[in-house]
């Protein structure tokens, strides 16, 4: 099981230069970086982990933005969002931004994409939370022929286009591997209709373990398992291994340059004891 970090990279705590930088000096295997746009002030959707939203989520870094910088100064690690919220985004530009960082990284990247919980937040990009899956499921087929067709078209109820040019294309064959995160019957299905893999939050081992069932009984075959958020808890990491997880993405929390630096330090000293 491959080790990754994820985290919000925020206006005010370690840059990303110096993040990225650090985590492959210290042999990780992987960034992953989460999206919010904004965060409207009225308080409507419940913070999914309880108790009042915390301040990192709206001070988030664009995680496009964020990804190529990171790849500019790496060689080895994924790039990964997480989740990208698709149902935010115009299908057509963020094709293109994760085909340039693909591009950009030698292959690198990696597109997590997700349904999104906010719902004050998607109702303010003109996405309509009753329709926000079936949006995201045009979306993701869209990306994949704009990456893999020339020209490339796509006419659904949600995003339609004609015959386009687009480039660059993905460094990726036939392209960059697409994660979708939450934790539902719908995902399950979603994860499957899209042949993707699926991201996890630290959910509790027997509904990860429902998850990882439903899966690979519905997909008829293994599917890409990775995370986002994983604590540093060696006994969860070995109920993720023996669950088949290829990649185990710890949780950094968004802090200053020292203690980022700090707790790196700490979380590979952990794994390299979980490896032992």
């Amino acid at each position: 099981m491959k080790f990754g970090i994820s985290t919000f990279v925020n206006d005010d705590t370690i840059d990303t230069v110096t993040l990225a930088r650090a985590i492959e000096e210290r042999g990780f295997e992987a960034l992953a970086v989460a999206e919010h746009t904004h965060i409207p002030a009225s308080r409507e959707s419940a913070y999914p982990l309880g108790g009042d939203l915390p301040r990192i989520y709206y001070r988030t870094l664009d995680p496009f933005v964020t990804l190529a910088a990171a790849a500019a100064v790496t060689s080895k690690i994924e790039l990964i969002t997480g989740i990208a919220l698709l149902i935010q985004r115009d299908p057509i530009i963020t094709a293109k931004e994760a085909a340039s960082i693909d591009l950009i990284s030698g292959g690198r990247f990696v597109l997590g994409v997700g349904a999104g919980w906010n719902i004050e937040e998607l109702r303010h990009h003109g996405t309509d939370p009753k329709t926000r899956g079936a949006l995201l499921d045009e979306r993701i087929e869209a990306i994949k022929a704009l990456w893999t067709d020339e020209p490339a078209e796509y006419h659904g109820t949600y995003v339609d286009f004609d015959a386009s040019y687009l480039r660059p294309k993905p460094v990726q064959t036939p392209h960059p591997t697409v994660l979708i995160g939450g934790d539902s019957d719908a995902t399950v299905k979603r994860v499957i209709r899209h042949e993707a893999g699926w991201i996890s939050n630290p959910l509790p081992v027997d509904r990860l373990t429902r998850r990882v069932e439903q899966l690979r009984a519905g997909a008829g075959h293994d599917v890409p398992l990775s995370t986002f958020g994983v604590p540093i808890d060696l006994d969860y990491w070995r109920a993720l291994q023996d669950l088949g997880f290829g990649q185990a993405n710890l949780l950094l929390p968004t802090k200053s340059r020292d203690d980022s630096l700090r707790l790196l330090d700490e979380y590979a000293a952990r794994v390299a004891q979980f490896r032992a």
